[in-house]
């Protein structure tokens, strides 16, 4: 699929969008507003947004409005995701947030050209299509989700390619939790140059 321009079209496709906290990574507990945009071509078998996929089943707004919607709250972080928003264009959609004085974090395979303006960069590397290197380099954030045992390897990979100020956070996949939990925290004791994420706002049971 090739990436869709924000600039031409002046629309972005919005599965959804919500105002909630950070769940997972560096900034668990912080009020963010989501925005969850449509299309992804990396096909996790496990991803639990898979309605995201199809870029085509979501309706597109104007830039100006999803910011308008964002700037009804009064939180001033957001974080764009999907699907795989690097899909497209964010350039008009960050510099738009920014106006309103958001900051801008995105969560991102890594597998498609960097856009947008963003203040973190969250990498979430998948099997299924490689991150780009150049989005392992700026990234702030790895989180590598832990699905079995050779994701481990997986993450060490990825370690080895992205910036040393990178924070690293291995995340259980939420249906295998009870298995790869107590293997990730014996692993982060052995390696404590990583962090151990989860999914807090299942816990809490917010969106």
């Amino acid at each position: 699929m090739s990436v869709i321009t924000a600039e031409k079209i002046k629309t972005l496709p919005v599965m959804e969008a919500f105002y909630t906290l950070q769940g997972e990574g560096s900034h668990t507990g912080k009020a963010a507003y989501f925005i969850r945009l449509g299309g992804c071509d990396v096909g996790c078998h496990w991803c639990d947004v898979k309605d995201s996929w199809d870029a085509s089943r979501w309706p597109s707004f104007p830039v100006s409005q999803i910011v308008a919607q964002a700037a009804e709250f009064p939180g001033r972080l957001a974080v764009v995701t999907g699907g795989e928003p690097l899909m497209h264009d964010c350039d008009q959609l960050t510099r738009s947030l920014k106006d309103q004085g958001f900051r801008t974090h995105i969560e991102t395979s890594g597998a498609h050209p960097l856009s947008g303006q963003w203040d973190w960069i969250c990498l979430s590397p998948k099997k299924f299509k490689e991150p780009l290197q150049e989005v392992c380099q700026q990234a702030h954030e790895l989180k590598v989700v832990i699905y079995n045992k050779s994701d481990f390897k997986w993450a060490e990979k990825h370690c080895d390619l992205v910036n040393p100020d990178c924070q690293l956070f291995l995340q259980p996949e939420w249906e295998k939790s009870a298995e790869m939990l107590p293997l990730i925290v014996e692993y982060v004791k052995e390696n404590p140059e990583w962090n151990v994420s989860l999914q807090t706002h299942k816990f809490m049971n917010i969106p």
